[in-house]
């Protein structure tokens, strides 16, 4: 990495942080915390704000604005690639977000580096996925944005169908798919249930509350643990 583009990555880590050590900075950048202290005098000598000590940590003055974001070759790739997979594994809503949110990352780029990302080879294709799967995701995520309960229609793995009243807490990508997390009523524990085992999915005006032991750091807890 050219210093001046690990200058510009240290400012860009404390912006909107309270307090950022040397060691977490040498850790992110791959360089000694010798180098850090370096480069923070250094951006500190050319005026930028910035306040902490070496032993104790650093922050960006809140006033401070970056100026316009500059991005390399892997970071393009990552964000189109990214884009395209939220936009064939995601809700309507979702989809267009990522459309719209790369459209306007590509407008405020150099030509060359626009050029990069419009004529970039990394794809998820959709056609094999469900439309149903991708409608429901929409209305999960909400349902588990304004805490309200959901009823599922559900098929194990050896094609039983059951009814479960549940608590979404988090969806999941695995790579080949999505999981609905939550706390499943009539098990009295947590589920993942697979979205393509889902039927009709039914969210209720009833809300809930996060109660100890059902909540989604008690879920991560337990996938962690398993």
């Amino acid at each position: 990495m050219r210093r001046a583009d690990r200058l510009f990555e240290i400012v860009h880590h404390l912006r909107g942080r309270k307090l950022t050590t040397a060691a977490q900075l040498a850790q992110w950048l791959e360089v000694s915390e010798r180098t850090v202290y370096r480069d923070i005098a250094d951006l500190q000598a050319s005026g930028i704000p910035i306040d902490g000590e070496a032993g104790v940590g650093y922050r960006l003055h809140p006033d401070f604005d970056l100026p316009p974001l500059m991005f390399n070759q892997n970071e393009i790739e990552a964000l189109v690639i990214g884009a395209r997979i939220v936009e064939a594994w995601s809700g309507p809503g979702l989809a267009n977000g990522a459309r719209s949110a790369l459209s306007k990352i590509v407008t405020v780029l150099p030509k060359d580096k626009r050029v990069l990302a419009e004529n970039s080879r990394m794809f998820s294709p959709d056609f094999f996925i469900k439309p149903q799967i991708n409608a429901q995701m929409d209305q999960l995520r909400s349902a588990i944005d304004q805490r309200q309960m959901v009823v599922l229609d559900y098929a194990d793995m050896e094609g039983k169908h059951s009814q479960r009243r549940v608590r979404p807490l988090g969806m999941f990508f695995w790579g080949d798919g999505w999981s609905l997390g939550a706390w499943c009523e009539l098990r009295s524990d947590f589920r993942n249930f697979r979205l393509d085992r889902i039927g009709k999915c039914e969210v209720l005006s009833e809300r809930f509350h996060d109660e100890a032991g059902r909540r989604l750091a008690d879920y991560l807890r337990k996938v962690a643990s398993d």
